[in-house]
């Protein structure tokens, strides 16, 4: 069966600003080495899917050099690649409309080898899944479509885009934001939210988007428009992401989905991997998430001069780090940091070449790739102070520092 995977990657993520500053939302970096588009792409490729089209719009420059670093094929298999497609403005003089739009416009890759199912899945959500599992549910129902969904609690459901369902998964109807939304079936506690992922029959995707498009009225939206337009004519089905296994999985982890759309969430799904036992396991090997690889030393602990030893305590340190007579302190780092002498670095995330200097104090800040912090700074005790300098989120408080910020001289020293 030829299967078609087709990567939403134009997200302009707005609410992680400034960390999308220079860069789409899916190229944002995550757990110390990785970006957000990891985890889809390591789903794919550990459910065997290798034919993969990742469409990408606003800021994809960053995103497109680490999908050619770190996710390229051999040659060898034509129908195995990973490859960026930008939008190209081939049905108009207009950017992607909506998600539906977006694969409209690049139809002709689905058209050009009639493939049997297309699995369209966002680029920018942190989790797990077998997507094969999910395909083998929608060929047993003779489905035309399949809409991947996570049970929430009834309590929370009016947050979310809810999916009513019958006895046998089947979609009756869809609910947006609802005041009293629709249980699962024989789940009073729970409702079936929509993760925005879906299988398509590939005829099916194409009689759809054709129609679609020709629709004046349509926001040109999978969620908005199409789905509900069909789902009473045509056999929609809902999979429960809760029934999804992956090898060692861990009770804790499953059914874990998260999507990082603001700095808090962002900070939060980062902080989990520090702990202990965190939800997320990084180190599960069974079903790896992968990424580009740097060829770097690995990281370092050293006293310094004065006998200070640099240390790291319920954190992650990616390679090329060396914390010298400082500490960090329940906090992710990325990769060829450095951290100076009496430093430290508390419930922060520090990114790609960050350089702390000597005697800085850090807390609850967020300090993207290429910042030289003077020695002596102090960030995220003065909450005054940090906005009159750096980017507060409002309902967070937490500090986040631009990629390449400057530090004017005048800073403490």
């Amino acid at each position: 069966m030829n299967i078609l995977g087709m990567i939403m990657a134009g997200g302009e993520g707005s609410r992680l600003y400034p960390l999308t500053m220079d860069r789409a939302k899916p190229a944002v970096p995550f757990g110390g080495k990785y970006r957000l588009i990891d985890f889809v792409l390591s789903n794919f490729i550990n459910s065997k899917i290798y034919s993969i089209y990742v469409l990408t719009q606003f800021k994809s420059q960053s995103l497109t050099e680490h999908l050619q670093e770190g996710w390229r094929f051999s040659s060898i298999l034509a129908d195995h690649f990973i490859l960026p497609v930008p939008a190209q403005q081939r049905t108009g003089a207009s950017w992607y409309q909506g998600t539906a739009d977006a694969i409209y416009q690049n139809i002709n890759l689905i058209q050009d080898k009639e493939y049997d199912l297309v699995a369209i899945f966002g680029a920018d959500h942190i989790y797990r899944m077998d997507i094969q599992q999910m395909i083998n549910f929608h060929i047993s129902n003779m489905a035309k479509v399949t809409i991947a969904a996570i049970p929430v609690p009834i309590k929370e459901a009016r947050h979310f885009g809810i999916i009513q369902v019958d006895a046998t998964g089947r979609v009756v109807g869809f609910q947006e934001k609802p005041e009293n939304p629709q249980c699962i079936p024989g789940r009073p506690d729970e409702a079936f939210a929509s993760m925005g992922n879906y299988i398509f029959k590939g005829e099916f995707l194409t009689e759809v988007l054709h129609a679609d498009a020709k629709n004046q009225d349509s926001s040109h939206d999978f969620g908005k428009d199409i789905l509900p337009s069909i789902y009473k004519d045509h056999p929609v089905f809902a999979y429960d992401f809760a029934r999804n296994r992956v090898p060692e999985i861990t009770e804790e982890e499953i059914g874990y989905w998260r999507d990082v759309g603001n700095i808090g969430s962002y900070w939060e799904a980062n902080m989990d991997l520090r702990n202990i036992k965190p939800i997320f396991n990084l180190y599960n090997l069974k079903w790896p998430i992968k990424t580009s690889s740097m060829v770097l030393p690995p990281a370092k602990f050293v006293f310094n001069q004065d006998g200070r030893r640099g240390q790291a305590i319920n954190s992650l340190v990616a390679d090329g780090s060396i914390i010298s007579g400082g500490i960090v302190q329940d906090s992710v780092v990325g990769r060829s940091v450095k951290v100076d002498t009496g430093a430290a670095i508390i419930n922060s995330i520090l990114m790609d070449r960050v350089h702390v200097g000597a005697d800085c104090k850090i807390n609850m800040t967020i300090i993207d790739k290429d910042v030289d912090i003077p020695p002596g700074t102090e960030i995220g005790y003065d909450p005054e102070a940090d906005k009159k300098r750096f980017h507060v989120d409002e309902e967070s408080n937490i500090v986040v520092i631009h990629k390449g910020y400057k530090f004017p001289e005048t800073s403490p020293q």
